[in-house]
């Protein structure tokens, strides 16, 4: 590999013919499931045009070889077919029947190997007999099988005929973004990792999450711009981020989305620095419906650690249920389009959308005059407020907090948490206040650590 700086390919896709159709969230972790991803190669390429069929999506492809921060672009791989057969002609392992049967990145191979030999090569699960390991040797030069214990236990020939045809060659690492521009230049980034090959819940879930909330959000731009990323995990944010460093400084909130197909509680994982995308997550799945849990930040994950490195420091956090190697169908066949709901999905895409929302209208105002309690009566604010709460909107406790903490130094964010409302109540509050005159905006936002 060399470490000349290459300049990606782009393409640019059509506008989706069903940008205007129902999006079926399911549908589209069942489209991409059997589709053979990894870093690189034809299936995430497959991945990402499919997505496209569906929102506007910037296609990139960096050469391998490629200097990204300390990494470089991987080779490229792609795959065929793979078994492992008995000597009579007996297929007794067959890649056709579940890509997780081959180690991800195993190097071409077609031999007669010893049982004893081809056991270095074997992985199982003993305490999962039943079911497929998901294993990679992305930058290990060799090459493996993932099996039932069941299965391998089974199989005690002396010898078998091993083969896989795949391609590991100079070509291209791709991935897919998008922007759904603001009224500013800020920006908050969604992310979401590719790579995992049939992995419905850590991997797909994120895809189609994120892919239903940038329909959304097509129709109906915010304050500030939201940036998608589909990316391979670790060097798709590592290729992104070194090819984006100059303007890494729009970025103010951003999420990973993962494992949000599975029926179990929320966790929100905290960004490094302690940033405002951690209040509003916290804030949201507090005044949601929904069981949740708060996690610190760890150096171990998913792509938050990239954004959240030293010197970048992104304030990045991560939004998952189920967490990674804490549930038992992590990383096996049995992550499957069983395991993934279509009301997870869409508690999921409820929950995400209230966070990014949250996070475009959360302003600071300001009382024109602020000295004493206003008065409500002659402005029609009871009248307003009586219609509101019929409609769901604020009450008087809520216009009250709101007055008091008009002050340009308490956002809306500030006041719903002070008052232990929801956001949207006190921005109904805000809205009334507004029209009558009381109020006006003076910021639009704050970055306290930036």
């Amino acid at each position: 590999m060399t470490a000349a700086v290459a300049m990606p390919r782009l393409c640019r896709s059509a506008a989706p013919d069903s940008e205007h159709l129902p999006f079926d969230s399911m549908g589209l972790v069942k489209t991409l499931f059997p589709l053979a991803r990894s870093l690189t190669g034809d299936g995430v390429r497959k991945t990402l045009h499919e997505i496209a069929k569906h929102i506007p999506l910037i296609i990139e492809e960096v050469p391998t070889g490629t200097s990204v921060l300390d990494w470089h672009v991987p080779k490229e791989w792609n795959i065929r077919t793979a078994s492992i057969r008995s000597l009579s002609g007996e297929t007794l392992v067959d890649f056709a029947e579940s890509n997780l049967h081959v180690v991800g990145y195993s190097r071409p191979i077609r031999a007669i190997v010893s049982r004893e030999d081809l056991a270095a090569h074997i992985y199982t699960l003993p305490e999962q007999p039943d079911v497929i390991p998901y294993r990679t040797g992305y930058y290990a030069d060799d090459w493996g099988f993932c099996v039932q214990d069941t299965r391998w236990q089974a199989m005690q020939d002396d010898a078998y005929l091993v083969e896989i045809d795949s391609d590991l060659e100079p070509g291209h690492l791709t991935y897919g973004e998008m922007l759904v521009p603001g009224l500013s230049d800020d920006e908050i980034l969604i992310s979401v990792h590719i790579c995992h090959p049939s992995l419905a819940n850590d991997n797909l879930s994120g895809v189609a999450v994120a892919t239903a909330l940038a329909r959304n959000l097509l129709a109906t731009p915010g304050r500030m711009g939201v940036r998608f990323l589909f990316v391979p995990a670790t060097i798709g944010a590592i290729t992104w981020l070194a090819q984006n460093e100059a303007t890494l400084g729009r970025i103010k909130h951003g999420l990973v989305l993962t494992c949000l197909g599975d029926a179990g509680r929320f966790h929100y994982k905290a960004s490094r620095r302690g940033a405002e995308i951690d209040r509003t997550a916290g804030h949201v799945l507090a005044q949601s419906q929904v069981s949740s849990t708060l996690l610190p930040f760890s150096p171990y994950g998913y792509d938050e650690r990239q954004y959240c490195s030293p010197e970048f420091d992104l304030p990045v956090g991560c939004l998952m249920r189920g967490v990674h190697g804490q549930f038992p169908e992590y990383h096996t066949s049995r992550d499957d389009c069983t395991f993934v709901t279509a009301t997870a999905l869409d508690e999921s895409l409820e929950v995400v959308s209230k966070i990014v929302s949250t996070l475009q209208r959360d302003v600071f105002y300001e009382r024109i005059d602020g000295r004493g309690e206003p008065q409500l009566g002659e402005r029609g604010l009871y009248r307003a407020i009586a219609g509101q709460k019929e409609a769901g909107g604020a009450s008087q406790m809520d216009l009250l907090w709101f007055l008091n903490l008009a002050d340009g130094r308490h956002s809306l964010l500030d006041m719903a948490i002070r008052a232990n409302t929801s956001f949207d109540r006190i921005d109904a509050a805000a809205t009334l206040a507004l029209q009558a005159g009381l109020v006006r905006v003076r910021i639009a936002s704050r970055d306290p650590q930036r």
